[in-house]
């Protein structure tokens, strides 16, 4: 049989102190996984089973909660998000500015150039999947042409269609 934990009466009020003041899933998990087994006696895969993550995780959550005194998720923890970021959306933004006034004075756009200034501006070498990522986050799309040609007449075409003389050639 496997050994009873043992919980300190302050690591449970700090657990209960982390529960009330969880901001995110990962801090109210990690108050939960020292509370359930201190007041329920409930086992660890019976903690895991109840907070919908693995045995292991219950053991990591509960031994980085005794070693750092308490909670050890922040808001940088979570997943997701730009951790790599190398303009904030807001410098990204003015960054695009003077691109955004020649598009609309009917200039085309071509990457390279934005890629430069962009390399400039980070001060180091970027990848140009970048800069199509940075456009697309900012709503920039590819135009490319039309399928047909804009002073097409479908009347007109259809009318070569049936009045034009048929091909000679048998296949």
């Amino acid at each position: 049989m496997a050994r009873s934990a043992t919980y300190e009466e302050r690591e449970i009020d700090e657990a209960i102190r982390l529960v009330e003041s969880a901001k995110t899933m990962q801090q109210l998990r990690q108050g939960q996984a020292i509370l359930i087994p201190a007041l329920t006696g409930a086992s660890m895969d019976t903690t895991a089973r109840i907070l919908g993550i693995g045995r292991n995780q219950v053991c990591v959550m509960r031994r980085e909660f005794r070693e750092h005194g308490g909670t050890t998720y922040t808001d940088k923890d979570r997943r997701g998000g730009r951790h790599r970021e190398l303009l904030s959306p807001e410098e990204e933004k003015a960054f695009l500015a003077p691109w955004l006034e020649q598009a609309k004075n009917g200039g085309v756009l071509v990457v390279p150039p934005i890629h430069v200034a962009y390399e400039e501006r980070v001060g180091k070498k970027v990848p140009p999947s970048t800069v199509y990522r940075l456009l697309a986050r900012h709503g920039w799309r590819k135009v490319t042409p039309d399928t047909r040609h804009p002073k097409a007449n479908p009347e007109t075409q259809e009318d070569f269609k049936k009045n034009s003389r048929k091909s000679s050639r048998k296949s």
